[in-house]
């Protein structure tokens, strides 16, 4: 397949797994994601921390609020494993917010 036939979002894929620590790279595919319609697939595709308040966000902007409390209480979990204090804090004042 020619890169002119290809998604933005495969190519975005591709990216990401060429060179997976590439943070530039996990936060387009995880926009992309989103912005096509599969946010699920933004926090899956990505061990990419912010995913999960991008995806907690939209679920709340949808008044999806149990699924974005859930959503978010995994982001933290994730973020405490990596050490990312600061995508913590981001998304524990998002969910202090929805509750």
């Amino acid at each position: 397949m020619t890169d002119q036939k290809k998604t933005r979002r495969q190519m975005l894929e591709e990216f990401v797994a060429k060179k997976p620590n590439d943070a530039f790279s996990r936060y387009g595919l995880a926009m992309e994601c989103m912005n096509s319609g599969d946010p699920a697939a933004a926090v899956t595709h990505a061990d990419y921390i912010p995913a999960y308040l991008m995806y907690g966000q939209l679920l709340a902007r949808e008044s999806r609020t149990s699924e974005a409390k859930q959503i978010l209480s995994n982001g933290i979990a994730a973020a405490a494993k990596k050490g990312d204090q600061h995508a913590s804090s981001e998304m524990q004042a998002l969910l202090t917010e929805l509750s």
